[in-house]
């Protein structure tokens, strides 16, 4: 029987000597890494290839589309409803699932006629995403929270960069001036899985690629329902989540990131409808664009070398990508709360 030590050294590139390893498993597995990042070159030169051919529009403003729980498609971040978002929130178009996801959450928000003076916005994990400071610019009254810090430096949250440990990390000065989003938005350190019971009577409610991170399945669908609770009747609950499309069998749970599948969200849907909320209709077609069938693989940026950075860069491309071996995307849920 093979020890841990034996399988360390069956899978260095070298030996002892500095000459190549040439087991048979090393030999299958050496060139995996370059082979990675021949699929991530590609891939993102494909993404600035089709991104540069996109017409330049202008004179766009929001209109109904019928939004559906859905996942990310390039041809929806190809459509005007996303170039109407994206150009409010003054970000540059790129191919990826993280900008589908601003445009979605304000699109659901929009149709539903929250965007609007004096609404009021609850945003659960927010981090440093912009939405609390476009909302803030609108006239919305932002509640954004997060974890406690000390909770999400144990969770890795603080190293990456997501999470929002003072009010200035969702404030973005190029869109709301420092006294309107003072005056608008206010900070509260919240677990999603033990949603505080004073807030309520919210307009809507938002989350961005958050609850996958409460450690189970289970308790991210738990978070769903548990969120109608913030809001008055007839609000808006608008989320975003990893959705594992190609696996139908096997998935991540109980785990740090999870991964839904397409029978989680026929589960809560069901549950919530028979509850009397309204669950926009469920699309589970990813699409059939080149970017639909890129799937981006490690490393990510944050953990390359410099020089991996400087020459693949770290502005990622992708619709989808691989989690832990599971070929995912983003999926969006539009929940109307029963009046």
């Amino acid at each position: 029987m093979t020890n841990p030590v034996d399988l360390e050294a069956l899978v260095r590139l070298i030996g002892p000597d500095s000459r190549p390893n040439l087991n048979p498993l090393m030999m299958k597995l050496r060139n995996l890494d370059a082979l990675a990042l021949s699929v991530k070159y590609f891939g993102y030169e494909l993404a600035h290839s089709l991104a540069q051919s996109l017409p330049v529009r202008s004179g766009l403003f929001p209109r109904h589309v019928g939004l559906r729980s859905k996942p990310s498609t390039q041809a929806d971040l190809e459509s005007e409803w996303a170039a109407v978002w994206l150009q409010e929130l003054k970000l540059p178009f790129v191919y990826h699932r993280k900008l589908w996801e601003f445009a979605y959450v304000l699109q659901a928000i929009w149709e539903h006629g929250s965007l609007r003076e004096n609404a009021r916005g609850l945003g659960f994990g927010c981090g440093m995403e912009p939405l609390p400071s476009y909302l803030a610019a609108r006239g919305v009254d932002v509640t954004v929270t997060d974890l406690e810090p000390q909770q999400s430096a144990a969770a890795g949250w603080l190293r990456t960069a997501q999470h929002a440990a003072t009010l200035d990390h969702a404030y973005k000065a190029d869109l709301v001036d420092r006294a309107t989003f003072d005056r608008r938005a206010r900070l509260e350190f919240v677990d999603m899985t033990a949603i505080p019971k004073h807030l309520q009577d919210y307009d809507f409610c938002w989350s961005i690629c958050a609850f996958e991170h409460l450690g189970s399945i289970a308790a991210g669908l738990d978070f769903i329902a548990n969120s109608l609770a913030t809001l008055r009747p007839g609000g808006l609950s608008v989320h975003t989540t990893e959705f594992n499309f190609l696996d139908d069998r096997q998935t991540i749970d109980n785990w740090p990131t999870v991964l839904f599948q397409k029978r989680h969200f026929a589960a809560i849907a069901e549950r919530l409808r028979a509850a009397g909320h309204q669950v926009a209709e469920l699309d589970f077609d990813v699409g059939m664009k080149p970017l639909d069938r890129f799937v981006d693989v490690p490393p990510w940026a944050h953990d390359m070398s410099d020089y991996m950075k400087g020459t693949w860069g770290t502005h990622t491309a992708h619709l989808k990508l691989a989690i832990d071996g599971f070929v995912s995307t983003c999926f969006g849920l539009v929940i109307v709360k029963a009046e």
